[in-house]
């Protein structure tokens, strides 16, 4: 089954171990060019799975919550990483302040934490996932359709 089957059915994880795994998996699998919008609440895994997703992407330095920052640029062997974390944005026109179109140089993967902030700037063809937490404490990751 392609990491694409496996997350629109939705998968659960235990560990972030097993969310960085997941996301290395996605990484390997992405075309270029591509937007990642991951939607969910505080604590959810968001930071988790993008640090595995800059794993996959061959990306070796440490990967943190751009929170303060909006976002942090991360170079790969196969990609640039664009981290972007919209919380504190209040409309898609701060993201022009932020000249974040010169950073997405071929081949880039850009992830934004909290889309539904700057909807409007999210393109069409972004792949939305929704992370999750089990009453259990389990991670849950699924890709909308």
């Amino acid at each position: 089954m392609s990491i694409f089957a496996k997350l629109r059915e939705g998968v659960v994880t235990a560990s972030a171990e097993e969310t960085h795994g997941l996301a290395r998996e996605l990484a390997a699998a992405l075309p270029p060019d591509t937007t990642l919008a991951l939607h969910g609440d505080l604590g959810v895994g968001k930071t988790t799975f993008v640090q595995g997703l800059a794993r996959g992407l061959g990306v070796t330095e440490t990967v943190t919550s751009p929170t303060f920052t909006i976002f942090n640029l991360h170079r790969g062997a196969r990609h640039i990483l664009i981290h972007l974390d919209a919380y504190r944005l209040e409309n898609a026109h701060q993201i022009d302040a932020l000249m974040l179109d010169d950073f997405l140089v071929s081949p880039w993967c850009l992830a934004v934490e909290w889309p539904e902030k700057i909807p409007d700037w999210i393109p069409s063809n972004a792949l939305h996932l929704d992370l999750g937490i089990t009453p259990d404490e389990r991670h849950t990751i699924r890709m909308r359709l």
